[in-house]
């Protein structure tokens, strides 16, 4: 199995998808960080006023908002909307599914007929894709506001480590859905879709509406895109956490049996 994830690991780093994923994810990263520069920059307010631009009061609160937010809270405005967990979602998917378009699945279960060993190691290679995703946006959306003149309050670097690993959970258990998807039906389009859905929080919302409507408990707080939203490290306490984790694991255990599952029942 260690072949396996070396191999895996190589063919990722060596992925033109995955070069594309990174430069994509950067390129609206910095796009955000200049957005939130001209909104809560006031003389470009006072400018856009001038030139008759419709600037209420509620734009000027927004804008004094933004500059008074701390990094981890100008991070989780950015991030916590799921964007992260769509770019993981598809990323997992185009690398997975390469095995199959390609028919390198085929010479890889020869080799190694055990596909429990090709399971976990794409287990391993969506951890290790989640997290570089989510290392690069939460470092991008912290050092990318000075590039555009905003000074957001400085946050303790133990806060933002403590971030970084509580974000990175639940995008890994993200991956294993896009992973487990791709094994079951082998198509690149629907594992893009339901990274775009499920990731941008509508599947969320339409649970939360059908609970409200049928008088179920409140189901979609458990849905990753939610818990994604409700990381935010200042007021995470000791049930948050255990939350999180629980989600991360239950979900993560579902979508990795699934994938081993969908392995060994489907002919290659």
């Amino acid at each position: 199995m260690s072949n396996m994830l070396c191999m895996d690991l190589r063919r990722l780093f060596r992925s033109r998808s995955f070069k594309v994923v990174l430069l994509v994810t950067a390129v609206l990263m910095l796009m955000v960080s200049f957005m939130a520069a001209i909104v809560s920059d006031p003389e470009m307010l006072d400018e856009m006023d001038s030139r008759g631009a419709e600037i209420e009061e509620i734009d000027r609160q927004i804008s004094e908002e933004i500059r008074d937010m701390t990094q981890l809270e100008l991070a989780h405005e950015t991030l916590g909307g799921g964007f992260l967990l769509i770019v993981v979602g598809i990323g997992v998917t185009l690398f997975v599914d390469h095995d199959f378009s390609s028919g390198f699945v085929k010479n890889i279960c020869c080799a190694q007929p055990r596909r429990s060993g090709y399971v976990l190691s794409k287990v391993l290679i969506a951890g290790v894709y989640s997290g570089i995703i989510t290392l690069l946006g939460i470092l991008l959306i912290l050092l990318a506001p000075r590039l555009f003149g905003m000074h957001p309050v400085p946050s303790p670097v133990p806060a933002i480590l403590q971030y970084l690993f509580w974000m990175w959970l639940p995008h890994w258990a993200f991956g294993l859905m896009a992973l487990a998807l791709v094994l079951l039906t082998r198509s690149t389009t629907l594992g893009i879709i339901l990274s775009l859905t499920a990731g941008g929080g509508l599947t969320a919302a339409l649970l939360g509406t059908l609970s409200s409507l049928l008088h179920w408990p409140h189901l979609e707080r458990y849905v990753l895109a939610a818990v994604v939203k409700s990381i935010y490290v200042p007021k995470v306490g000791m049930t948050q956490v255990g939350m999180v984790l629980a989600c991360t694991v239950a979900w993560a255990v579902i979508y990795g049996a699934g994938s081993l599952l969908a392995m060994e029942k489907r002919d290659i």
